[in-house]
């Protein structure tokens, strides 16, 4: 028999059949009776229990026992990255500061002065989500007075992502935002998470900067893959370019930067048209003179192109391979290196042929993207002596600039020897007084014939000594844009001045000049032929000596024709950036066999390299602060220089002839001097 009788069994289900709804009676109490948890779920919630109880006797038994008691008191924090993606709204940690110029000997480690905080584990770049830039916004939207609305402005932008870089540029950026020409601007990219103030503080980059700060780095910047943070770059310069159109853009090349940042930057440059300079090493020691250039030199900077030509003489083996050897050692970090057209005679001497063999160009430390060889030599094949139309025919013929409102031509003497620093001189002078704002509103740049290297010992009729001007009345030139009275002060009698006067030895011509001397020359020679054996004596007499070239006499009438005139160095400044050997002396092939050798003097100077530099650190003067000289060396004002050039222009006219019967539209000035020879001009 069971534990249980069937009886009973019946008795319960006969107690259950009267608990269903609607089967109790309605004035019976409500009862249920004790339940009893089965046996065998007795037995199983013990097994249960006892497998516990085993388990927490072993798990204590087996504690470690060298783990130190953890101390509520100095809770342990999370990185800032983790902290970000649970809450977009909370600060970065703020970074300690950094040490510019110092290379790591490790991996960077986030340290805190606070000893009671955990090191910040390293957080692991895998972040490739969509891209948001959440301050770049509100710093562009606050620009809106710098008009960068407009495709022609005064802004100018710096841009880094490594902090290294960061601290080689803003010194820069703080002098030009000194100088007051340019609206400056700092755009940080990249994955730092160093916050802008802390990045202001550690470089000493203070209000007296003028410098407008821009946090163009992407949300998560730290936890951002390399391809995101390319990305990011790209696109926040696409942002920039929208509401600042920088006028030119500044990227450190010193080997510190980002390679993601400098392939990001490269990929969107070239869509928005932005010029970007890329700095070497040292640049702010090397480049400094370009934080005195304002933003329209400065957006010119990789548009102007300069190449130079060089006339060797016959047995000048020796002269030509010192100007080779000079233009090898020179400077070439302020641009790429220039293109090099050497004019070989028909009988080249052993030495100048060995010479060449190993001579390489550019120098391998210059600027040459392409790689390639930017050497080009011209043998001469007549063996006869040329006349002086030939000379000036083939010695004109060897350049044309592409485009003449950039491309220019540095003319070199084999007698020339260069200064490292000259090209950083030409640059310089180049780009402020041809391209700046100040220039080009005023007009000045049209009256500009190029830029002389050196001052010769006597004017182009070897007759006079050529006495340096004396500066004017005030000594000390202030640029008009500097809010900081930072001056240019000239050294007792020393100063640049403007001369009437072309150069054959060391002289720079901007292109637009040299295409209307090509055309100056085509003209002349053209009326002459047609006009001989008749040629008025207006076309055959000469002003210049026969010491120089026989193409000088054409650059000189075209200077005096249209009032052009010659930038030309103080005297010490000169000094330091080209020296003539007159002892090697060789005259001009057309003239060799007219000209007396006992006329050939020894004047060359020592170079004093001294003030090559200073040049470079100050301010250079404007166009109306600077002396002026008439062709051959007579002091002059800008009316009297006007009035010489239409008198001389009148002069010429009545040589060629048949001007009378032209209106007076017809003699405005034009570059086909059709002006000149009286041609009617098409409408």
């Amino acid at each position: 028999m069971g534990l249980f009788s069937r009886a009973d069994d019946e008795g319960l289900v006969k107690k259950d059949d009267d608990r269903r709804p609607g089967k109790a009676p309605p004035n019976r109490a409500t009862w249920s009776a004790a339940t009893r948890a089965p046996p065998r779920k007795t037995l199983k919630r013990l097994a249960i229990a006892f497998a516990l109880g085993v388990f927490l006797y072993l798990f204590v038994h087996n504690l470690p026992t060298d783990v130190p008691i953890r101390d509520r008191r100095h809770p342990t924090y999370r990185p800032p990255q983790e902290s970000y993606h649970a809450d977009e709204t909370a600060k970065p940690v703020q970074m300690p500061k950094l040490k510019p110029y110092r290379k790591p000997d490790r991996p960077k480690e986030l340290t805190n002065p606070d000893p009671t905080t955990a090191v910040v584990p390293a957080v692991k770049a895998d972040y490739d989500g969509p891209i948001m830039f959440r301050k770049l916004a509100h710093t562009l939207q606050a620009i809106s007075s710098t008009h960068g609305s407009s495709l022609s402005n005064k802004n100018v932008l710096f841009a880094a992502a490594s902090l290294k870089s960061a601290s080689l540029l803003l010194p820069l950026a703080c002098d030009m935002g000194i100088e007051a020409r340019s609206y400056v601007h700092f755009a940080l990219m990249g994955g730092s998470d160093i916050d802008i103030k802390a990045l202001r503080s550690v470089n000493g980059i203070d209000d007296s900067c003028q410098i407008i700060f821009h946090d163009a780095r992407p949300d998560h910047a730290t936890t951002s893959t390399t391809r995101r943070l390319s990305l990011s770059s790209s696109r926040a310069l696409h942002h920039i370019h929208t509401y600042m159109h920088p006028q030119v853009m500044f990227i450190d090349n010193s080997g510190e930067e980002a390679d993601y940042f400098v392939k990001g930057i490269r990929t969107q440059a070239p869509k928005t048209s932005i010029p970007v300079i890329d700095l070497p090493e040292n640049a702010h020691s090397r480049l400094g003179w370009i934080t005195k250039l304002d933003s329209a030199s400065l957006a010119a900077w990789d548009k102007i192109s300069v190449d130079i030509l060089v006339h060797a003489s016959p047995g000048a083996s020796g002269s030509l391979t010192r100007l080779l050897r000079s233009l090898s050692a020179a400077d070439f970090s302020a641009g790429a290196a220039p293109h090099l057209t050497i004019e070989l005679p028909h009988d080249v001497d052993p030495g100048t042929t060995e010479f060449l063999k190993g001579y390489h160009w550019p120098p391998a430390r210059a600027l040459n993207p392409t790689h390639t060889r930017q050497l080009t030599l011209r043998h001469r094949i007549p063996t006869g002596r040329f006349t002086e139309e030939e000379s000036s025919v083939r010695f004109l013929e060897s350049f044309w600039p592409a485009d003449p409102q950039y491309s220019h031509i540095l003319v070199l003497s084999p007698q020339a020897q260069l200064s490292p620093r000259f090209f950083h001189y030409l640059k310089y002078t180049l780009l402020e007084y041809a391209y700046s704002t100040v220039s080009v509103m005023q007009e000045w740049d049209s009256r500009l014939l190029g830029f002389s290297l050196e001052l010769p010992a006597t004017s182009l009729n070897a007759s006079q000594p050529l006495v340096p001007p004396k500066p004017k009345k005030s000594t000390t030139t202030t640029t008009t844009t500097n809010n900081n009275n930072n001056k240019s002060k000239s050294s007792g009698d020393d100063t640049s001045f403007l001369w009437q006067s072309p150069n054959s030895n060391a002289m720079l011509y901007l292109g637009s000049k040299w295409v209307e001397l090509h055309t100056l020359v085509s003209q002349t020679i053209q009326f002459q032929h047609k006009t001989a054996p008749n040629t008025p004596k207006f076309f055959t007499e000469k002003v210049v000596s026969k010491r120089y070239p026989a193409w000088l006499e054409h650059a000189l009438r075209l200077t005096r024709l249209r009032g052009y005139w010659t930038h030309c160095p103080s005297e010490s400044t000169a000094r330091s950036l080209a020296m003539v050997h007159n002892e090697l002396y060789r005259a001009p092939e057309e003239y060799e066999k007219d000209l007396d050798k006992d006329l050939i003097s020894d004047d060359s100077v020592e170079f004093a390299m001294s003030s090559s530099r200073p040049i470079l650190q100050q301010t250079l003067p404007s166009f109306d602060e600077m002396p002026l000289l008439l062709w051959n060396g007579s002091p002059t004002d800008l009316p009297n220089l006007d009035a010489f050039a239409a008198d001389y222009a009148y002069d010429f006219r009545k040589a060629v002839g048949g001007c009378e019967r032209l209106a007076s539209e017809d003699l405005v000035p034009r570059a086909d001097m059709g002006d000149l020879f009286c041609v009617k001009r098409e409408k």
